[in-house]
């Protein structure tokens, strides 16, 4: 059967693009397919949300995942020296006790009756290595985690406007929390990552806005991966070989399925001719294309993608014992579903 290559879709007002060489050739061509709308609201903010998030002067220049200008690669290469391969591997206890010890947990809470594999396994490890690889300390773990889902929601989801409200005050209240984190850097840099992005002089606004979101897509991101992993293998074995199923998950149901990026110029996509300006929706997962796929190609690709499979594998195979022990109590648990994320927002489980 053939696939197009390009489709436009109604509802979400943006060019579909999931056959993955053409997702792969969009990708790496950033001057063609800029990436100027990746972080944009996809509901537009109301006026009243909108308010909200000016009052604490929030803004998002571009800086990462949002950047095609010349500002791109030197924070980048600031930010990447966090994620390097040896800062990665160093972490591995760190992750390995964090996960054991929640493990462990679950166990005890099994005796109980049923426990949430994602609330009590999933949810924080991500958070802490993140912290303790940026160098960041007296952080509230539990309000971090409700900030980030909240602003994914705010910036990917279909809020209404009461909802949309409550999700403004609530990025505004996680963006005046960094803004102070900034001017404490400025007064006392460290080695932490604001006195990094503080030194090679960025403004407060591009530090917020690299901080914003990387705190968000560094740890919850793979939260919803391993929640992910763990709904897949309830009740089967992982056979000594986690890496393996984590690649399978990121093949075909990374928590990261899409992405977006716009034309600069009249383009073909095949044999689809695409106006410029126009939004695309790219599929990253889910359609048959390599698992590396997932974590996006080119100067834009996920800076932690090596930490997010250290941390999937590793909460795999601490977990591996429980998940063939146990069933899940919801056949069809409640998910996370926004335009770029997807996860079960929780894993019920009780002893099989």
């Amino acid at each position: 059967m053939t696939r197009c290559p390009a489709r436009y879709d109604e509802e979400l007002g943006m060019w579909v693009v999931d056959e993955p060489a053409e997702v792969r050739e969009v990708l790496l061509d950033p001057e063609t397919f800029r990436p100027d709308n990746a972080v944009v609201a996809h509901t537009a903010l109301s006026v009243k949300a909108l308010r909200v998030l000016q009052g604490v002067g929030f803004v998002l220049p571009p800086t990462l995942a949002n950047n095609a200008g010349a500002s791109h690669r030197p924070i980048r290469a600031a930010v990447a020296r966090f994620f390097s391969p040896a800062r990665v591997a160093a972490v591995e206890p760190l992750t390995r006790r964090l996960v054991s010890d929640r493990v462990a947990v679950a166990w005890e809470l099994l005796d109980a009756g049923t426990t949430d594999l994602v609330e009590v396994i999933a949810a924080e490890p991500p958070a802490l290595v993140l912290l303790d690889m940026l160098g960041l300390r007296d952080v509230d773990v539990p309000e971090l985690k409700a900030w980030s889902r909240e602003s994914l929601e705010l910036f990917w989801g279909w809020p209404d406007d009461d909802r949309q409200l409550e999700l403004a005050h609530s990025a505004a209240e996680f963006y005046g929390w960094l803004r102070k984190r900034v001017l404490a850097a400025r007064r006392l840099p460290g080695e932490d990552l604001f006195g990094v992005l503080v030194r090679l002089g960025l403004s407060d606004e591009e530090v917020c806005a690299v901080a914003y979101f990387l705190l968000i897509a560094g740890q919850e991101t793979t939260t919803q991966l391993i929640s992910t992993a763990f709904l897949r293998m309830l009740g089967r074995a992982v056979d000594d070989d986690a890496a393996a199923v984590v690649e399978d998950v990121l093949r075909d149901s990374s928590s990261v399925p899409t992405w977006r990026r716009v034309t600069t110029r009249p383009v073909a996509v095949g044999d689809v001719e695409l106006p410029a300006g126009e939004p695309m929706l790219l599929g990253l997962t889910g359609h048959g294309g390599p698992a590396d796929l997932a974590f996006g190609l080119g100067v834009h690709r996920c800076l932690g993608a090596g930490l997010a499979r250290l941390e999937a594998r590793i909460a795999l195979g601490c977990a591996a014992p429980l998940l063939s022990a146990v069933r899940a109590v919801e056949i069809e648990p409640p998910m996370i579903e926004l335009l770029s994320f997807r996860a079960p927002a929780r894993v019920l489980v009780t002893r099989a």
